[in-house]
This record gives C-alpha cells, structure tokens and sequence, in this order.
C-alpha cells in the first residue's frame, strides 16, 4: 500500500516538474509530446512487447496519454496566443494628459453585479419583475437629473469565474482561463484602473468576498483596497456574502466620496448580494441608519446555510437582482451629483440551473451620468436609452470594452 501510494505522489510530482519545463521550452516540449504520443500509441495498437507478456503501451494508457499530449499543445498553444494578443496595446503610451479627458473631474463607480445576466432581462420567468425594476428605475433617476444608455456584453465566463470577467474587461484581453488569468496578472498590461491611475484619479476596490491577502491587487495598480478585512462591517453574513451591496456602496461613499479637498476617485466595486446560493437577500434601510452594518442583526444567514428548495431557488435569484439594482439606483439619488458617473454591469449568467440550457454569455452594462457631455460621448455606440438594453442592442465581447472606453473618453 505504500509503495503504492508512493509511486501516486511521485507520478504527481514527476508530472508537476515536467510541466514546468515544457513551459520554459514551449516548441520543443510540444514537438516531443507529439511524437512520444503517436509512438505510445502505435505500440497499444500493434501491441509490441520488450518482454513477453509484458506490453510496452496498453490501450486504455495510450488513450489517455494520446489525449495528455493534446491538452499540453493545447495550453502551450493557448499561451502563445494570448501572448502575441497581449503584445498589441495602442494605449501603452498614451501620455497621461491624453488619458481619459472626457472624464476629468469626474468620480466613476464601476460595479460588477453578480450573476447579472442576459436572462435575468429578457427570460420569461425573471424579465416582468427585473424589467419592472429597470424601467421604474430610469424613471427615478430621470427625476433625480440623470440619464443611462445600455449595452450588452459577452463575458468570457459563465455561471462561475467572476474574477476572469473582472480580468477581461478591465485588461481588453480575453481571460477565459486560470493559465491566461495567471499570465495577465503578471504582465504590465495597462488597464483601465491603470489608466485612471495615470490621469490622477485616487483608484480604490472594494471587494467585500475577498477575506484574505490578494496579490493581484498589485497589478491592477489600486491606491486602496478594501476588503472584508478592512470594511468595518459588523453586521450578519447573507449566506456567500460577507455583507449587503448596500454596506458596501455606504463605505465606499463615507471613507472616499464624502471626503473635502480630494482628488477624483475611481472606485472599482463587486456586489456580491445576488451570488449563489441566493439563500438569504437582505432588505435595504435608510442609508443613514447603515452604519457599522449592525443595523442588519437579525436578517442574515451563515456561510453554510442551505440552498432555497427547487421550487424557490428561481424566485430567490431574481429577488437578488431586484435588490442590487434598487440600491444602485438608491445609492444615486442619495449621493450621486453633477460629477458622478455609474458604470454597471454582470460579470456573468448564473449557473443553468437558473438560465435553463443553451442561455448566451450575454451580461447587461449601463452608463449613467448627470452631466449629459458623458453620454454624448458614446452616443455613437448604439445603446439603447436607460436601465434596460434592447433586444437588438449591439453586442461586444467583453475584451472590447478598455478599448472602446478609452478611446470615447480620451483626448
């Protein structure tokens, strides 16, 4: 039995190490995993032996190895591709002063809402509620002085994955997997937390499901992060949550926004409310009774509760998009001025369970401002006006977004 289990670890690590070399020599490695594949499984096939009785390659091994060979190509591949796209950066060096002018003087609250999805807007079973919400919202924001255009997305993730999405949208590049997450994080890829940076705007996340170190911070270059280490909440978790969307927007509004004599801010946000397993949703209190979050003692549940039965798990999840939106909404009306502007969007669809087989990658975004030389600025992009994108909408690949942004808003 030892022996046996020592082979186990010893084949791990083995496997572990020659991994680590075919990195280092991507066009040798793939040449000879190629060849030791095919040479592997001819021996299966013709069944040649050393010694008798003992075959050099058995079938089922050569399947396997033939189909190892594969996917270390495969990656290798993957990687060179999306080094040569990474290479391609016509924002590299844009001077500072021609970064973002558009937006000089302006805060910018970028929000990822989770499992915000193409679904959650158009299927049958969320779309009269959610899109109740939408179209009520616009008109309370209308009446507050401010005005949204709506796109969609595709994310390069679904029902899982939120931080590829982040990476995706904010880096231009498409990150669809651990190995191009892994090389994007360290690169110097210019993104556009980057950018902001660059044209002296204060960067800060506020990334209340992190609840522990997060090196990447660094390579998106914030001046601040805050997390549920440093958010300060004292209030009760909501299952997957650490805290309600609107302790974390409340934050974000009383150590950043409400500062005097300060420096723009660009606040990058995930709310995490509507994430799975839509077991608890908290209910939203006046935003001058948030506080610490104890306000919030007695509405939530643990990290383990348990999931919603079958038949209340759909209902569950839509009531979760209704919350987040109604406080983003809230959160304007409140504190939202002449200089602000609200980016919003799904990192990604839930899981089928909720979007039925076959949905898109599909995820909503929205731009809202007050001051209407915003907008005008991507007039050209074909959004449909306010909360809810239109059917026909245009459609981008989330990668396209840094791009398209930077180049609406620079000088």
């Amino acid at each position: 039995m030892v022996l046996a289990v020592g082979v186990v670890v010893l084949t791990a690590l083995s496997t572990l190490r020659l991994s680590g070399v075919a990195v280092r020599h991507r066009r040798p490695a793939s040449s000879a995993a190629g060849v030791l594949g095919t040479v592997w499984l001819a021996c299966a096939v013709l069944g040649a032996q050393f010694v008798h009785g003992v075959p050099v390659a058995s079938r089922s091994a050569a399947v396997l190895a033939y189909d190892h060979a594969r996917q270390v190509r495969t990656s290798l591949n993957d990687r060179k591709e999306f080094a040569k796209a990474a290479a391609v950066d016509r924002f590299r060096d844009t001077p500072p002063d021609r970064l973002l002018t558009g937006l000089r003087g302006k805060d910018v609250v970028l929000a990822f809402v989770e499992s915000y999805g193409r679904s959650a807007v158009e299927s049958p079973q969320y779309a009269p509620q959610v899109g109740a919400v939408l179209d009520q919202g616009t008109r309370r924001l209308r009446k507050a002085g401010f005005a949204a255009r709506s796109g969609w997305l595709t994310s390069s993730t679904a029902g899982g994955g939120s931080w590829l999405a982040h990476a995706t949208l904010l880096s231009g590049l498409w990150v669809n997997n651990q190995q191009r997450y892994r090389a994007l994080v360290n690169s110097d890829r210019l993104t556009l937390n980057g950018a902001f940076h660059r044209a002296d705007s204060r960067t800060v996340a506020l990334m209340p499901a992190i609840t522990r170190a997060w090196p990447e911070a660094s390579f998106y270059g914030y001046d601040k992060v805050y997390d549920d280490r440093n958010l300060g909440y004292r209030g009760p978790r909501f299952s997957f949550a650490t805290m309600p969307d609107q302790y974390t927007l409340s934050t974000l509004q009383r150590t950043e926004l409400a500062k005097d004599d300060r420096a723009p801010v660009m606040a990058e946000t995930a709310l995490v409310s509507s994430h799975a397993p839509w077991a608890s949703i908290p209910r939203p209190v006046p935003w001058e009774r948030v506080g610490d979050g104890s306000v919030f003692n007695g509405m939530g549940k643990g990290y383990d509760a348990p999931w919603p039965a079958p038949g209340r798990i759909r209902a569950e999840y839509r009531a979760s998009i209704e919350y987040t939106l109604n406080t983003l909404v809230s959160f304007l009306e409140t504190y939202g001025g002449k200089d602000t502007v609200l980016v919003f969007l799904g990192d990604h669809q839930p899981a089928p369970l909720i979007t039925g087989p076959g949905a898109s990658r599909d995820v909503p975004i929205t731009v809202v401002a007050k001051d209407g030389a915003v907008l005008d600025r991507i007039s050209g992009w074909g959004w449909q006006d306010g909360l809810r994108p239109g059917r026909d909408t245009p459609v981008w690949p989330m990668s396209a977004f840094r791009d398209r942004f930077l180049t609406a808003f620079g000088g």
